[in-house]
């Protein structure tokens, strides 16, 4: 799975000389008919969709893990940690590597997406509180909402969202053996994305 880099265009120049303490940089994608966003700070890359081992006594929302250039990574299914069933997988699925950092630890992350959409510069003035209903989507998971042309963008919370307490305590390198063995010999193919922040 092909590394594919992000790299986030100089936030001044793209915003027409509006401070960069004002704007944020967000990674966009779809799960069904909802577009979410991830601060562009947390993300490693994007990889296509592949092998994934399945670990046992885990939460239906952690889908398994990837072996992922020697180091494993859980992958969490959003649909399901979402309380909407498991994803099904298309010819756009793809995987979010994300790093999550809190006081102790940090720990890299897969994201299962229907599809990777762009780059935004999202000023701080256009994100809006989390209203209290019709999100489908629990509030304390929510950064904000920010309104794209005719729909809005969800702004996940990274930290809320993804310290998942059942990831702190698994044994990942006891699964490592079984997802490079799954893994071996296969092409690391590359998830296309528009990456250009605009």
């Amino acid at each position: 799975m092909e590394q594919h880099p992000i790299r986030p265009a100089p936030v001044g120049a793209a915003t027409g000389g509006v401070s960069a303490t004002q704007i944020s940089q967000y990674l966009t994608f779809s799960l069904g008919d909802d577009l979410f966003a991830v601060g562009i700070l947390a993300i490693k890359e994007i990889i296509q969709y592949g092998q994934i081992t399945d670990v046992p006594l885990m939460p239906a929302y952690i889908r398994g893990v990837i072996n992922l250039r020697g180091a494993v990574v859980p992958v969490i299914d959003l649909n399901a940690r979402f309380g909407k069933g498991a994803m099904t997988v298309g010819r756009r699925t793809c995987i979010v590597i994300i790093e999550v950092e809190t006081a102790e630890d940090r720990q890299v992350i897969g994201l299962m997406v229907d599809s990777v959409s762009a780059v935004l510069n999202i000023p701080a003035a256009e994100v809006e509180s989390v209203p209290s209903f019709g999100v489908g989507v629990r509030a304390e998971f929510i950064q904000g909402m920010a309104r794209l042309k005719h729909r809005f963008v969800i702004i996940l919370d990274v930290l809320r969202t993804f310290e998942l307490r059942e990831l702190e305590g698994a044994d990942w390198q006891a699964h490592g053996a079984a997802a490079a063995a799954a893994n071996a010999g296969a092409d690391e193919p590359r998830c296309a994305a528009p990456l250009t922040a605009h």
